[in-house]
């Protein structure tokens, strides 16, 4: 048998749990070597056989040249059944990552590898193979009895524990990956087959995906399922169920003594006042001014009871330091209640309407049916704790299908894997006709059936249909669903991306090769500033990188002839300190917000329109707008600040269909955008030679040379920065573009961002009185010619390592 020294740690461990497979285990670990050949991995046999198997276990790790370890568990020492056999795999396994599956042959050996390269490369804790999603199927069950046992224990679980499990369509699933470093291995405890849902249930906070695969048939030996195992299974059930009632009532008791359970008492005190003045604001209006129209009574008795709720909320129920101030707390609380109108109308037409229920008794059924969500979402986005402490979560579902990659197991037939190809579809003349289009200079040429304002720089009506990047008007996502669902397809290259609502949400499909297209439900496309941002520009942070630059998360000017980037994180004063360098020191304008970086140092523009946020205000001058352009400005420029950025980073926590909430929020109230030239009189400048780059943050007054490597980290953090708004960081690690995934793709953004800052001197500024314009313009005519050119000692490049290299076998 093949030993790994024990020196020398794998880069995964491939765990088998076998009871009575000896005719299995040969066949089984062939199929392994085949996929494995050149991967540094182990397998690790946990056995529990009163057969042969472990001698024939013996034999075949001679001949099949992978390294094979051996754990038999003697009678009497089998704690947990299978689910006990795993949890000492995972305490023996010498790899930094860990696969389960059974030694018979239904899960397929040539995808063990690659659930490990999924995980990787999203950055994720645990990836399981599913039967029940893509082009997953449960073939190898044998019977319909069996199959119809096991969709209604998966349906069971799902139903006993609905938030837990939302994110896996297969919690029953005994085929998966896991990074052990995210185990807390002494607090499992499983009984029985189901070691997945004891993962999920003791440790809910592990980031996941799921892989679909076609359950196979068993090569050899018996099933091991049986009536008492299904016992066991309910028992099992019952007590994960116990143990989080258990945990739950704790963390009330300890966690939020005094604090989210007396909220919660608290804010229904005040909600039942509220109930109160909203039933008697509607009586009075319906009756006495807008009668019969009942709806909009409604609505303008929210106004009511919204200003009542708030007021007693903030004195009573959420006491203490607040997060931000009144005002945007204020404009938060009224959202939320506005949001809650969109279900609460069509249930009271339904009830009055259809059911005939009296408007009044209707109208308070509303209201408390939507008590506990409007609670959530005030305790943990309105007056949530402040950035650095809120837990940042993955809510949606994510799925890397392998259609069209995945090969039979051994013994498996391949039966049409084909009709699950996503095929070419015949496109019509009026689908294919894009009306704008967009030249970006040396990146790429788009066109787009949705108006793109952010690129109205680019507009470039000669080009023909034949573009780089298409964006069209489609279908796409299928029936409602429970959970927002994120889709990696490898073969062909994409990412899809469904909300809850199926067709009517803001969905989105990227299909990638030699040009890339992009398909968007009619929700998103009328929305332009959410498509743009979530899906166009995040695609375009990447094919930039395919193409040799990079787009930075920068403003880029021109100041006395010299080239000048600021960088920041978002909404720190960045373009209020570009307004002031344009309007008080003549500079010129390339970009405010995004800059094509070359690797040899000069930028070419990007000029976007401005955001003018809450911060940016004092930048811009009473001549600049109109009279009714300040008074939209003055709602506009609250939503659209960092307070309203984080309320919506919040809200993205919580299993809502963000995307369609944002979109529909910002056609109601449109981000404050306006082009440079619409503010102040200034010359746009196509490139500029850069030699300064100041980083600009608030606090105290600082002035400092930035070393190289930090300047990288941070510029590429503050870009990081820029894509924080879902579902971007779901949906990059999905990105594939020639041969490059989404590490690669990061490693050549560092790579080309590292060769442009050697001729750039970096410094910190930092200001609690808004005046880095004043300083900067001060810092570079004082300083006369260019700066020096940074020479940094050691780029922070760190080296590329692949798996370690095995020896060959014994």
């Amino acid at each position: 048998m093949t030993v790994l020294p024990p020196d020398l740690a794998a880069w995964f461990t491939v765990i088998v749990p076998t009871r009575n497979e000896e005719g299995s285990v040969r066949a089984l670990l062939s199929g392994l070597a085949e996929s494995l050949s050149g991967i540094p991995a182990e397998v690790l046999f946990v056995d529990d056989s009163a057969d042969n198997t472990p001698e024939e276990i013996r034999q075949a790790a001679r001949e099949c040249g992978l390294a094979v370890r051996l754990l038999h568990r003697p009678a009497g020492a089998r704690h947990g059944g299978l689910g006990g056999a795993v949890v000492a795999g995972l305490k023996h396994a010498r790899g930094s990552w860990a696969v389960v599956m059974d030694g018979d042959l239904q899960h397929p050996p040539q995808l063990a590898a690659k659930l490990v390269q999924i995980g990787r490369a999203r950055n994720l804790d645990l990836v399981a193979g599913s039967r029940y999603t893509g082009s997953g199927a449960s073939d190898g069950l044998a019977g319909g009895y069996r199959r119809a046992v096991s969709g209604l224990a998966t349906r069971l679980a799902k139903a006993v524990f609905p938030r837990r499990l939302s994110r896996l369509s297969d919690p029953m699933s005994g085929f998966f990956a896991v990074r052990l470093a995210a185990l807390d291995i002494d607090r499992l405890d499983p009984i029985g087959f189901k070691i997945l849902l004891e993962l999920m249930i003791r440790q809910p906070r592990l980031q996941v995906a799921e892989v679909p695969f076609v359950f196979g048939t068993r090569l050899a030996g018996q099933s091991k399922a049986s009536l008492r195992e299904g016992l066991r299974f309910l028992r099992h059930l019952l007590r994960l169920r116990l143990l989080v009632l258990r945990i739950q009532v704790r963390r009330s008791s300890t966690t939020y003594a005094g604090g989210r359970l007396g909220r919660l008492v608290a804010f229904g005190a005040v909600g039942g006042t509220g109930v109160f003045v909203n039933t008697a604001a509607l009586w009075v209006l319906s009756e006495h001014v807008v009668h019969p129209h009942y709806l909009i009574a409604a609505v303008l008795a929210t106004e009511v009871s919204t200003s009542w709720n708030f007021v007693l909320t903030e004195k009573f129920v959420f006491t203490g330091h607040k997060p931000g101030t009144r005002l945007g707390r204020a404009v938060r609380f009224f959202l939320l209640n506005h949001l809650a109108l969109l279900p609460r109308l069509p249930l009271l037409a339904l009830l009055v309407g259809v059911f005939g229920a009296h408007l009044l008794i209707a109208n308070v059924l509303t209201l408390v049916l939507l008590f506990l969500v409007r609670f959530v979402v005030a305790d943990s986005a309105i007056y949530a704790k402040p950035d650095g402490e809120v837990v940042e979560r993955q809510p949606m579902r994510i799925t890397v299908d392998l259609t069209g990659v995945q090969r039979p197991a051994p013994g498996e037939q391949a039966t049409g894997q084909s009709r699950h190809r996503r095929e070419a579809r015949p496109v019509s003349a009026s689908s294919r006709y894009l009306p704008y289009r967009y030249a970006i200079d040396g990146v790429l040429s788009v066109g787009s059936q949705v108006p793109l304002r952010e690129l109205d720089y680019f507009r470039a009506q000669w080009l023909g249909n034949d573009v780089d990047l298409s964006i069209r008007v489609g279908e796409v996502g299928r029936g409602p669903r429970t959970r927002a669902l994120m889709t990696q397809h490898v073969f062909p290259a994409g990412v899809s991306y469904a909300e809850h609502l199926g067709r009517l949400g803001a969905n989105f499909r990227v299909e990638i090769g030699e040009k890339i297209e992009v398909t968007c439900s009619p929700a998103l496309a009328h929305s332009p500033h959410v498509l743009y941002t979530n899906v166009i520009e995040a695609l375009l942070r990447f094919i930039a990188v395919s193409r040799g630059v990079v787009l930075l998360h920068s403003a880029c000017l021109e100041l006395d002839g010299r080239g000048l980037l600021l960088s920041a994180r978002t909404d720190t004063g960045k373009t209020g300190s570009v307004l002031k360098l344009l309007r008080e020191h003549g500079a010129r304008f390339l970009s405010d917000d995004m800059t094509i970086l070359h690797p040899d140092g000069h930028a070419t523009c990007f000029p976007k329109p401005l955001t003018i946020s809450h911060h940016t205000l004092r930048a811009v001058q009473a001549g600049d707008l109109t009279a009714a352009e300040w008074r939209r400005l003055k709602l506009q420029s609250r939503l659209h600040s960092k307070e309203g950025r984080n309320f919506g980073l919040v809200l993205a926590g919580l299993n809502i269909p963000i995307m369609g909430i944002n979109s529909l929020t910002q056609r109601i109230v449109p981000p404050p955008k306006y082009q440079v030239d619409r503010l102040v009189d200034c010359r746009i400048v196509r490139t500029v030679e850069v030699d300064n780059l100041f980083v600009i943050e608030r606090g105290e007054p600082v002035l400092a040379d930035i070393p190289f490597d930090e300047a990288i980290q941070t510029l590429v953090d503050n870009t990081d920065d820029a894509y924080g708004f879902p579902p971007f960081r779901q949906m990059a690690p999905s990105i594939v573009i020639g041969e490059d995934d989404y590490a690669e793709l990061r490693r050549k953004e560092r790579e080309i961002l590292v060769r442009a800052m050697r001729s750039i001197r970096v410094r910190r500024l930092g200001s609690n009185t808004f005046s880095w314009a004043e300083d900067i313009a001060a810092l570079l005519r004082s300083s006369g010619a260019p700066a020096a050119a940074q020479q940094p000692a050691g780029i922070a490049e760190p080296p590329v390592s692949g798996p370690t290299v095995l020896p060959a076998p014994a």
